[in-house]
């Protein structure tokens, strides 16, 4: 006895494979929302953060940081001792004598000290740039008039990676610099990256500290991890279609396949057997 097919019930059977597909393509999508920064933000949440927002406008020295520090005052002779030497030279053909300030730097030693020109060691870890010029200042008041320190962190960078368009190291302009800064000159996350798991990682007196960063939430901005440090690393997760789509996108569209294949099969005996 052969089984008879009903047309409508075939019909059926392909719209429930097509359902399935498509519940399964759904559970990998991203959302608009886990895609927003900062989705519960608005003029009530800046007033409760801002008694508690603390502004930074200079970074805190540490060890290995370059420094640059100058010195000058109105008798330019008294000075010259106190900063690092020029380099003299005159173009060939030429007998003009041309000088120009040297690339040499202050390097914070691993005891977070740096040696000075005529006043020694000074130890400047922890300070920031205007502490160090201040400090430096009152040493020379006893020896030149009316002295002025400028300090200058060298080349500060933090390093982005993870799921962000342009990964790389991000300058500290002035040596400050915000997380969201920090994203916004990587090119922003891609819409792979994880806007509730941003991991920040961090050396503190010469041990390592890391966080976790949600960044659809207000609490971003009273986080001791809003300002970056120099040398800070942030590392953007990808969330799960990255995964999929990195690693496992072949096997995965196989078992697709392979569940609406059965599911076809299921479908369409069941609708035999009731024949």
């Amino acid at each position: 006895m052969h089984a008879k097919f009903d047309v409508n019930r075939m019909s059926r059977s392909r719209i429930y494979t097509f359902l399935l597909v498509m519940a399964c393509l759904c559970c990998g999508c991203v959302t608009q929302k886990k895609m927003t920064f900062l989705t519960d933000v608005d003029q009530s949440t800046a007033d409760s953060l801002n008694p508690k927002f603390e502004r930074q406008v200079e970074p805190h020295i540490k060890a290995g940081d370059a420094l640059s520090i100058t010195v000058s005052a109105l008798d330019a002779e008294a000075v010259v001792p106190y900063n690092l030497p020029t380099t003299v030279y005159s173009a060939p053909g030429s007998s003009t004598v041309n000088t120009t300030p040297s690339l040499q730097s202050y390097l914070v030693d691993a005891e977070g000290n740096i040696q000075f020109p005529v006043l020694g060691a000074l130890h400047v870890e922890g300070l920031t740039r205007s502490e160090v010029a201040t400090m430096v200042r009152e040493r020379l008041q006893t020896q030149v008039v009316d002295p002025t320190v400028n300090v200058q962190l060298l080349n500060p960078t933090v390093v982005v990676m993870g799921e962000v368009s342009r990964p790389g190291r991000q300058s500290m302009p002035n040596g400050r610099l915000t997380l969201l800064e920090a994203i916004g000159a990587a090119g922003d996350l891609t819409i792979y990256g994880r806007r509730d798991n941003v991991l920040i990682s961090r050396e503190v007196n010469g041990q390592l500290e890391f966080a976790r960063i949600n960044l659809t939430s207000a609490d971003l901005f009273t986080s001791p991890y809003y300002y970056l440090q120099q040398n800070d690393v942030i590392y953007v997760s990808p969330n799960k279609v990255r995964a999929i789509n990195s690693t496992n996108l072949g096997l995965w569209l196989s078992m697709v396949s392979t569940v609406a294949s059965a599911a076809t099969v299921i479908v369409t005996v069941v609708n035999t057997t009731k024949n």
